[in-house]
């Protein structure tokens, strides 16, 4: 039983868990670690009950039963970033190191490279403080994608891109992920971040990953509120000078001043609002 948890819980590839070939190459002291933290992780479920909360309970009344309804947390949102570094080899160098406290699902290379290095159903160190709707914990509920981009002067190749569309197609069809849960990090957190910058969202959302408007979005009634209007997509507006900033970054992508609406602005942001109705 015990094996059977640890498999059902951890769902890693196989080698992880069951064989004992040795591991070589660059990656091999991570590797290690890696191996470690799953072992740790399935002894930890097996525990019974799981995480011993019972033990802290003061009354004596209290039992534990195990039901035979119960699976793994999947995740719901993507959120992409920009790894604001020279290379791919650079960014998984980063996301071994522990001391970084670092990490994400995956790392997509401007050669079109996909590096996969935490499985989907762990939790990935990627997002940090923010909050999109309710969420304030997106690391608990996302996959990480890392875009190889140094974020300021780097192009996105289109290998790139087509390899990151053809990952968002596996985890949409893998865990039913809505349309507009397809994020970027600037979203979650627009106090923190403005990654991942000049990014293709249009092209993303003709392939069903996110939203974009039409080409003359129309003109909103007089009663439209801008502010509310951010919030119910999802935006955290407790700075909405950075809110503002976040959300042009996504959808404008121009040169006006990055904190205010202009008209065209607002046509874009109650065109995108109508989207989360």
């Amino acid at each position: 039983m015990k094996k059977l948890l640890i498999r059902n819980f951890i769902l890693f590839p196989a080698f992880l868990l069951l064989t004992s070939s040795c591991i070589t190459g660059k990656y091999a002291p991570a590797e290690k670690v890696y191996r470690k933290k799953v072992k740790a992780m399935g002894k930890l479920l097996t525990e019974r009950p799981a995480t011993s909360q019972l033990d802290k309970i003061v009354w004596d009344d209290k039992l534990w039963a195990a039901t035979t309804n119960f699976g793994i947390r999947k995740p719901n949102y993507v959120v992409i970033h920009h790894t604001a570094q020279n290379s791919t080899d650079q960014t998984i160098k980063t996301f071994q190191l522990e001391r970084t406290a670092v990490s994400s699902h995956y790392v997509v290379g401007r050669d079109g490279k996909v590096v996969q290095m935490v499985n989907d159903y762990a939790r990935a160190q990627h997002a940090g403080l923010g909050k999109w709707g309710n969420n304030t914990d997106m690391n608990s509920s996302s996959i990480g994608i890392e875009m190889d981009n140094n974020g300021t002067t780097d192009p996105w190749p289109e290998v790139q891109i087509n390899a990151l569309i053809g990952l968002l197609k596996v985890l949409r069809e893998t865990y039913n992920i809505p349309q507009g849960n397809f994020l970027g990090h600037a979203d979650y957190a627009p106090n923190r971040k403005v990654d991942p910058f000049r990014f293709p969202w249009k092209r993303l959302a003709e392939e069903g990953f996110g939203y974009w408007y039409d080409e003359e979005p129309e003109t909103p009634p007089a009663s439209f509120d801008p502010v509310l209007a951010l919030r119910i997509i999802g935006y955290d507006i407790r700075n909405i000078d950075n809110t503002v900033r976040a959300f042009k970054i996504h959808y404008i992508q121009d040169d006006s001043p990055e904190n205010t609406l202009n008209e065209w602005d607002i046509k874009v942001l109650y065109a995108i609002f109508k989207k989360y109705l």
